[in-house]
Parts: C-alpha cells; sequence; structure tokens
C-alpha cells in the first residue's frame, strides 16, 4: 500500500465519513468495552482517531487534556476539531513523533489495517508507552470482504480487497517487538446492503479504497459492474446482500 495514496482517499472522505461508519462507532465502543470499568489515567494517545469519535468517549471519561490524537489525514483533523476542540494532529502511525515513555495509554479503533510494517508500529508502542503502560487496538482480520473479493474472483484477476494480517500474525508481530497480549478476541459482523452499490458506496464514503498494488488502475466499466453483481447474488440473505467483517480486538500492556 502506498500511504500517499492512503492519505488522499481519507482526506477525500472526511466530509462523508461520519455519514458512513456506523460500523467503525460500534467497533470503538466495543473496544472500550475491554476497559472493564478501568479508567485511564495519565497521557492517552489516539492513534488513526479521523473524525474524533474515540476522542469523544474517551473525554466522556477522562479529562480530555490528557488525550493526544493524531491522524494521517489533515482534513479528517479539520473535521475532528470542529467537533471536539484542538487536542489533534497529524502524523503517520508508523513515524510516530511522540518521544519514548512519554504515553500511558495508547488507543486505535479500525486504524492499523492501513499500516504496512506492524512489527515497526508495535515497536514504536514500546517506545513511548511508559513502563506499565496499556493499549487497546481494533483492526480487520483476513476474512473481512469475504464475500466482495470471491464476487470479483469470478469477475477479473486483480486484487480488489485490500489485504488485513490475521491473529497469528498481530501476535508474532507483537512478540518480536516485546509487548505482552492481556486479551484478543475475533468476531464475525456481518452487515446486509440493499444491493452491491450501496456496499461499495459506503466504503468509498469511509475512505477504505482497494490500495493493493495489484488492483485495476482503470474505472471499472459498466460490463464489470454488471458482471459483480450477478456474482454477488449467491450471498443475498432474505432479501438484502451479505458483507462480513472480521474485527480483530487486542488489549495488552508493557512489564
Amino acid at each position: 500500500m502506498e500511504k500517499s495514496n492512503i492519505q488522499r482517499s481519507f482526506a477525500r472522505a472526511s466530509v462523508s465519513y461520519d455519514e458512513f461508519a456506523n460500523l467503525q462507532r460500534k467497533v470503538g465502543l466495543n473496544l472500550l468495552e475491554m476497559l472493564a470499568g478501568q479508567i485511564p489515567a495519565g497521557v492517552i494517545l489516539d492513534l488513526g482517531c479521523g473524525t474524533g469519535f474515540l476522542t469523544r468517549e474517551l473525554s466522556r471519561i477522562v479529562d480530555h487534556n490528557k488525550i493526544i490524537a493524531m491522524d494521517l489525514a489533515f482534513p479528517m483533523l479539520e473535521v475532528a476539531r470542529e467537533k471536539h476542540g484542538n487536542q489533534f494532529f497529524c502524523a503517520d502511525i508508523e513515524r510516530l513523533p511522540v518521544r519514548s515513555e512519554a504515553i500511558d495509554w495508547i488507543f486505535s479503533n479500525l486504524a492499523l489495517q492501513w499500516c504496512v510494517d506492524l512489527q515497526k508500529v508495535f515497536s514504536q508502542f514500546r517506545s513511548v508507552l511508559k513502563p506499565g503502560g496499556q493499549f487497546f487496538f481494533s483492526t480487520f482480520g483476513p476474512k473481512t470482504f469475504q464475500e466482495l473479493k470471491q464476487s470479483w474472483a469470478m469477475v477479473d484477476d486483480y486484487s480488489h480487497v485490500n489485504h488485513f494480517y490475521s491473529v497469528e500474525q498481530i501476535q508474532r508481530f507483537m512478540g518480536q517487538a516485546g509487548l505482552t497480549t492481556c486479551q484478543i478476541e475475533c468476531i464475525n459482523q456481518q452487515s446486509y446492503y440493499s444491493n452491491v452499490v450501496t456496499l461499495m458506496k459506503e466504503i468509498k464514503g469511509i475512505g477504505a479504497h482497494n490500495m493493493t498494488q495489484n488492483r485495476n488502475r482503470n474505472i471499472t466499466s459498466k460490463r464489470q459492474l454488471h458482471d459483480l453483481v450477478a456474482a454477488y447474488e449467491k450471498f443475498r440473505i432474505n432479501g438484502k446482500i451479505c458483507a462480513t467483517f472480521e474485527i480483530i480486538y487486542v488489549a495488552g500492556k508493557l512489564a
């Protein structure tokens, strides 16, 4: 994945993101449930904050002045600032501009799937967290969009769905970075849509475009779209098409 493409995609989606990000909000609330009654203390870093939904939810339980939120796409941050204040800054998760042992808690909701080098990301977690610091994140697993992937495979040989790391890969990367896993859950969430166009509109609305190198660089033709719709019909249930999202929730800490 090319980081500049990711940045542009989410920048363009800043005006439509909140309209379509229902799943992201639900996952963010589930992520906070992993706190199990704990109240974060000290400095909190929200990575890949988007328009600031998780930042807002965190500010309901802690002093908002202790929350630092960052995102790669500056237009997303402009929306977040209008809604929630000025504790936002623009940076890349894979190149955290944070000094060592400065953070007590890290949160990240459905953002790490856009990182190429997860081991590097987790190494930075270890660097910026204070001893005993904790982290909570959610990300997509490889079953995400499995129906869309299978349907596109009936149309052409291009890659149409982004690659997502598995639980085993994530655990290996964390171990290599010296992080300790306290809790990990994997849940398959099914969402339903009236048709394929509605699903693709949602994907576009949140900026989650296909970023793989083997993607089709040309505009999807009417014929390709027709064939995709026909192939996807086998995933229609009770009048609606189904899309699977594999959600991986992780909680951990430094020893």
